[in-house]
């Protein structure tokens, strides 16, 4: 496996994300600036200048013409992928942590932070086809969860929105009414903060990793726990392959006694599972900090990793990994 060692970011990173073509990767950091890089060599393309704070998280339409970014600067922003061209600010009394796109890009789905006496709020906004039409308004604004709703994602046919955060609480939204319908148990959810969240590539089952050391494997519409895979240091992220059953977790201990500590006791690698028997498979080694951000090609062919160290670093697999018989 050679790593591609991508060097944009001043400050440590928050999320990555392909397109659905895998040609494309954008990355987010708290530099304030979101990259995209071309997939398969690492080449920088360029920055999207307009946010002044940390920016959280990104999605990209289905045609990777647009954009959009969630910043502690308390905006989630439209861009347009090939110009660089800011085109809608959403403005929020506090900052925006999580962005989703919902199938056909119409829909999208932002969470806010609790700031000052504000608590967490999942926002339901629509994108208009034509940035002139874009409007501000929410279709549908959810509160309830205590603390920072760190991911929200769409559910099967836009029907559902999934969300998980700082309770360490899953719940599962109607999209439409804002109703409550299920959320994960005491007995087998996460005991301590949800980091990260991801769909598999059917959107059958999702898998979080959490602080408490593990992530755990769930079915879509009913919540049940299909998986727990368990690690020795805090989960920041995760990534679920979509071509075999693997699925890689990244993390590190916090940030703040990184400094204290030898980078090989730090536990910096990317761990793979195998996804049925929940055995550990093996490890990536590289970053020089936590792993804050995964995410696998959709290809399944290549993975990139984002630390706290502010690199991206781009694995690509040997053809005998795919022919590994565990």
């Amino acid at each position: 496996m050679r790593p591609i060692l991508m060097k944009g970011h001043e400050r440590p990173l928050t999320f990555l994300k392909y397109n659905r073509d895998g040609d494309l990767l954008f990355s987010c950091a708290k530099d304030h600036n979101p990259t995209v890089w071309f997939a398969d060599n690492g080449e920088r393309l360029g920055t999207y200048r307009g946010h002044n704070g940390a920016v959280w998280c990104c999605d990209v339409s289905k045609d990777s013409m647009r954009l959009i970014t969630g910043s502690a600067d308390q905006t989630a922003k439209l861009w347009n992928v090939q110009t660089g061209q800011q085109l809608f600010s959403f403005n929020f009394d506090s900052p925006a942590r999580a962005v989703d796109l919902a199938v056909g890009d119409k829909l999208v789905v932002i969470t806010t932070d609790p700031f000052m006496e504000l608590p967490s709020a999942i926002h339901v906004k629509r994108i208009a086809r034509d940035p002139e039409d874009q409007t501000g308004e929410s279709v549908l604004v959810l509160k309830g969860p205590q603390g920072r709703i760190n991911r929200a994602v769409w559910g099967p046919l836009n029907k559902t929105i999934i969300s998980a955060g700082e309770d360490a609480v899953i719940r599962i939204w109607d999209s439409e009414t804002g109703k409550l319908l299920k959320e994960s148990g005491e007995d087998v959810g996460h005991k301590k903060t949800i980091t990260s969240l991801t769909k598999s590539a059917d959107g059958s089952h999702f898998l979080t990793g959490s602080l408490d050391k593990s992530a755990k494997l769930w079915d879509i519409r009913t919540l049940t726990l299909i998986k727990t895979y368990v690690t020795e240091r805090p989960v920041n992220a995760v990534a679920m392959s979509p071509l075999l059953d693997h699925v890689v977790l990244g993390g590190g201990q916090d940030a703040s006694s990184v400094t204290t500590t030898d980078h090989r006791a730090g536990k910096f690698e990317a761990k793979f599972f195998d996804k049925i028997l929940q055995e550990e498979i093996g490890g990536v080694k590289g970053h020089f900090g936590p792993i804050n951000a995964l995410a696998f090609n959709p290809d399944g062919k290549s993975f990139s990793s984002g630390g706290e160290d502010g690199y991206v670093r781009l694995h690509h697999f040997d053809p005998d990994y795919f022919n590994i018989k565990i």
